[in-house]
């Protein structure tokens, strides 16, 4: 039996420690950042947060929201390519948007034509499980036929399979997460996944050591996880259930003993199965709940707060930037964070 001794950690296990600082107002801090990828030879400037790409969240109304502040929506694998140019009529932003897709051929000759039909910065190739080795093949397919675009690939969280996309399948970028999102229940079906803070750790040092980036993909509970994950090595966060129950989110709003809601769910939910292929296969089960939200108003009040959170942290630790953070960041580990007496 082998077993890894050493703790893996959650954003809930740890705070970070406050510091000395010449920052005075969080007005000072600047949330935007350049990133320059060597693969594709590409420069994107932004805030680095990813609404997912799930189909609830990763949708047209989200992106008009969230491209004003210069973050970016990975829309779902669901739209096709009369989707994508009935939004390029309205108005896409290439910097602030993901195509999504999966690693069949038929997903290829998808991905193909809605890059013929508009402006694609970024590819996310989106698979549950990143260690398929079919998935590395896949992303040498895309890079052979795209070799100008920003590519994403996971999800993965460990060391030895982060440097294989970059290195072999030549990937900008790697989402790390499995089974930390709220609407999630791959670690309860398959016992399979690692604690989220670690596994940044872990994925942004094999990343950054061949010249790759991560993504922090799920457990998102607060604005404080952001810089959590920001402070562990992510160089972008990516955001689910967070950014739903809101206006913008698709769904009927319903109301049950005079309190409003709005249901969200995992993608690979029995709801989404059912939605999306008309059935949930026997071979398979259910890893993704479906949840409902209490309705939370405009999207674009949940993002100021967020932003606000960063910036306070930035202001708490000495980051003018929030390329900083990381260099800034010192975790403490906690038995306990919060005083949940009111809670």
């Amino acid at each position: 039996m082998k077993i890894e001794e050493d703790i893996k950690l959650d954003y809930g296990d740890v705070l970070i420690r406050p510091k000395r600082t010449t920052l005075t107002s969080r007005s000072d801090v600047n949330l935007e950042r350049t990133i320059k990828f060597p693969l594709s030879k590409q420069t994107w400037t932004g805030i680095p947060i990813i609404a997912a790409n799930m189909d609830t969240i990763g949708t047209y109304s989200v992106y008009k929201v969230l491209s004003k502040f210069k973050i970016i929506t990975a829309f779902h694998k669901f739209y096709d390519v009369e989707n994508y140019k009935n939004m390029k009529k309205e108005g896409l932003n290439p910097d602030y948007f993901m195509v999504s897709t999966g690693i069949s051929d038929h997903n290829f000759e998808k991905l193909k034509n809605i890059i013929e039909a508009i402006d694609v910065k970024f590819i996310c190739i989106d698979i549950a499980n990143g260690y398929m080795e079919k998935l590395v093949a896949f992303c040498k397919k895309v890079r052979e036929h795209f070799p100008d675009k920003i590519i994403v690939a996971g999800n993965v969280v460990t060391r030895e399979i982060t440097e294989e996309l970059i290195l072999q399948g030549r990937v900008d970028i790697v989402k790390v997460g499995i089974g930390p999102g709220s609407a999630c229940l791959t670690r309860t079906q398959t016992g399979i996944g690692m604690p989220q803070l670690s596994a940044i750790n872990e994925c942004a040092d094999a990343a950054h050591g061949v010249n790759g980036y991560i993504i922090g993909d799920g457990g998102i509970t607060c604005p404080g996880d952001v810089s959590k994950g920001l402070g562990a090595g992510a160089d972008f966060i990516m955001i689910g259930g967070r950014f739903s129950g809101h206006d913008e989110n698709p769904g009927d709003i319903v109301e049950e003993n005079g309190n409003k809601y709005k249901f969200f769910y995992g993608m690979s939910s029995e709801t989404a199965m059912n939605k999306h292929f008309g059935k949930m296969e026997n071979y398979r089960s259910s890893e993704g709940r479906t949840v409902k939200i209490k309705y939370k108003g405009p999207l674009e009040n949940t993002v100021n707060d967020y932003l606000g959170g960063i910036r306070s942290t930035c202001t708490y630790i000495n980051a003018g930037e929030i390329k900083n953070i990381p260099k800034c960041c010192t975790f403490v580990r906690v038995n306990r964070q919060l005083n949940t007496i009111y809670s």
